[in-house]
């Protein structure tokens, strides 16, 4: 397994300042974000560090030397929007950029991208579901096409009022991620698993590395604590972030010996990369930095070290 994180922590910065931070730090591969250029409103959305609008095999040789120049890999090419969003510009807009996000994944010689499936949080899951065959099926056939791996990150997006009753994202619990691969049956199509989003839907987070073993394409390493004194005022129907905080690796509920434990039981050899969405640090630049050093120390109790990276 190699250690990682996910770009997005760094908004400001370069592509070749996240490659050399992540070298400082310890770092064997790095999550790079791949949204249109522009700004966003969501936390985290709208940063870029390797621009695929118009990506060619001249770009692509840049990027790549920049790899190997401060010995970081790029564990995938990362891009979470609303395919499936009632806005149908919107939906319509996000599925056209993953097409060149999957494109620009292939140029550079990656194998995966990470995504999420998107949904209208305003109609059930059922009523989500042709939807989500009719934009999701030609994007996993495009990508199979192209020899890449889509990873759903299983984030219900059920943070806001906006995002009520039913979160921007579908791929939320074992249940759905079952019927979705049964619907599009594709070894193209699997999981970019992060285990907090299990735990504060009081769910297990070890289950599904068994279960899923073979969807597993890529890992986010986030933690998270659930203040029970807030979820018994607030109780489960609130928007989750009012009872539950994000937090770095080590600082919230996953036992992470316990999870890369079962993680390489069930032959998981990929990237784990840390999703740092902490807000005690993300005051500064430093703070960002501070937060990926010591998920990287803590972490590597678990991942140590290596010279080279697993295929």
């Amino acid at each position: 397994m190699q250690l990682g994180f996910v770009s997005a922590i760094l908004p400001d910065d370069s592509l070749e300042d996240v490659l050399s931070t992540a070298n400082s730090l310890g770092y064997d591969c790095v999550e790079a974000m791949c949204w249109p250029v522009g700004k966003a409103e969501r936390r985290y959305a709208g940063v870029t560090h390797v621009d695929v609008t118009a990506f060619d095999a001249k770009q692509a040789a840049r990027v790549n030397e920049l790899v190997e120049k401060h010995g970081v890999a790029i564990s995938a090419l990362g891009y979470y929007p609303n395919p499936l969003s009632p806005d149908r510009q919107e939906a319509e807009q996000a599925a056209e950029h993953l097409r060149r996000v999957i494109a620009a994944a292939a140029t550079l010689g990656l194998g995966g991208i990470n995504s999420f499936v998107g949904r209208d949080w305003t109609k059930s899951v059922d009523a989500n579901w042709q939807r989500f065959l009719d934009t999701w099926t030609p994007l996993v056939e495009f990508a199979e096409q192209h020899r890449v791996r889509i990873g759903i990150e299983n984030c219900p997006m059920l943070f806001t009022d906006d995002e009520w009753p039913g979160g921007k994202n579908l791929a939320t619990s074992p249940a759905i991620w079952r019927r979705m691969f049964a619907a599009i049956a594709s070894a193209s199509f699997g999981l970019n698993y992060d285990p907090s989003h299990m735990v504060w839907q009081q769910m297990d987070y070890l289950a599904p590395l068994r279960d899923f073993s073979d969807r597993l394409f890529h890992i986010h390493a986030k933690d998270v604590r659930v203040d029970r004194h807030r979820l018994d005022d607030e109780g489960i129907l609130a928007t989750p972030l009012r009872y539950h905080t994000p937090k770095l690796p080590g600082m919230g509920e996953v036992n992470w010996g316990k999870f890369v434990s079962v993680l390489g039981d069930v032959g998981y050899r990929g990237p784990v990369c840390v999703e740092v969405e902490d807000r005690t640090f993300e005051d500064t630049a430093e703070s960002r930095r501070l937060a990926l050093r010591q998920s990287c120390t803590f972490l590597r109790n678990f991942l140590p070290a290596r010279s080279g990276l697993d295929g």
